[in-house]
């Protein structure tokens, strides 16, 4: 027998980075160490009892998997509650150990699916109570507020909190979530032509409403189609298309400086490199016009003063590039093929990506570049 008539039981999560394995992991301890100790802050007697396992399944969802509808707040708090009152209802009227059981778990996935609310720790949650009737007798319908619902919630709030903590998001987007610039325009990735009923037509034909979101299944759609759309344009590089001729500042560049080489040369970025010549940052025109605003707000003055002063030769203590420069920004090497570029640019990420080579930058690619470069490949087309 060929061994490829076993690849179905082969892994079918793609392999994922070390770096997101500890996020995920030290989340969930977090997590679980923050409900632990408000339970025994309150002084609850049997903490054991409050911590039950289900909430390790939880916090697998809420911390390894954001994305998925399963894990929302609404699917992890509702359905886990849900199925706790099924789980005690059910052993106030049935004996038998194991069709309790059985009833019980079947009785929580029926709620949670009519309710909106599929969360697959819940049928744990029920199957906990059923096989400890005592649960029931000694805490009846609260069992479902105290602990189930309050210690899920205290998971939900700590994914929250730590998904923006480590650049993830959660909860899941939403197809009527305004833009970043804060209009009701879609991402341009996103503007497909379909709207939501349609995206979700999609999902519920391919019975994939329960894995995936409207708001990612239109991302992932729009990222497919720039992909498409760059290997139409052919095997193009970074290296190939980026500006070669830069103007840099040191990290210790004073603002002043920084203001006239932009109003000098009309750019919109500009590199930061140490003395050594190894890039460190970009400065955006728009990180000058922040901290202007910040400090217009912060001194209670205009902001055509508050940018004055900020790139004002005379400051005792010039601000320098460094203290406010972005080290977040996407990267490139000169073999990085504009597929990979194209998101960035057309979500609104950044403006520009700089181009490194054993971290000194070579280059940079602006839009006006990347959009130079689909021209020239449509007309060769």
């Amino acid at each position: 027998m060929k061994f490829r008539n076993f690849r179905a039981l082969y892994p079918a999560i793609p392999a994922s980075t070390h770096k997101e394995a500890i996020r995920a992991g030290f989340g969930a301890l977090i997590g679980l160490g923050i409900a632990g100790f408000v339970l025994s802050f309150l002084d609850l007697q049997g903490v054991g009892l409050y911590l039950i396992a289900p909430f390790g399944a939880s916090s697998v969802l809420l911390f390894a998997v954001p994305n998925s509808p399963l894990a929302q707040p609404w699917s992890a708090i509702v359905g886990n509650s849900v199925a706790a009152l099924a789980g005690v209802a059910v052993c106030y009227v049935i004996p038998d150990p194991v069709l309790r059981v059985a009833v019980a778990v079947g009785l929580a996935i029926t709620i949670m699916i009519v309710a909106r609310a599929v969360h697959p720790p819940g049928g744990a949650v029920a199957m906990v109570v059923a096989m400890n009737p005592d649960i029931a007798t000694e805490l009846g319908f609260r069992f479902a507020l105290t602990p189930v619902a309050a210690i899920t919630a205290i998971l939900v709030l700590t994914a929250v909190l730590y998904a923006r903590a480590t650049g993830r998001k959660y909860p899941l987007r939403h197809f009527d979530d305004k833009s970043p610039f804060q209009t009701t325009d879609r991402s341009p990735i996103e503007r497909l032509g379909l709207d939501e009923g349609e995206l979700n037509t999609i999902l519920q034909q391919y019975r994939q409403s329960l894995n995936l979101g409207v708001e990612d299944l239109a991302r992932l759609i729009g990222a497919a189609e720039f992909q498409v759309a760059a290997h139409r344009a052919g095997p193009i590089t970074a290296g190939q298309i980026m500006s070669r001729d830069l103007v840099t500042v040191n990290a210790q560049t004073p603002l002043n400086e920084v203001a006239d080489l932009f109003r000098r040369h009309g750019f919109t970025s500009l590199p930061v490199i140490q003395d050594d010549g190894r890039f460190i940052g970009v400065i955006f025109q728009i990180h000058l016009i922040r901290r202007a605003t910040e400090d217009a707000l912060r001194l209670d003055r205009g902001l055509l003063a508050s940018m004055a002063r900020l790139i004002d030769r005379r400051r005792n203590v010039p601000i320098r590039a460094i203290e406010i420069m972005s080290v977040t920004e996407p990267r490139a090497t000169a073999n990085t093929p504009i597929a990979a570029l194209l998101p960035l640019m057309a979500d609104g990420a950044c403006d520009a990506v700089p181009v490194l080579e054993d971290h000194r930058i070579i280059g940079i690619v602006t839009r006006t570049d990347l959009i130079a470069a689909l021209a020239h490949a449509g007309l060769k087309g």
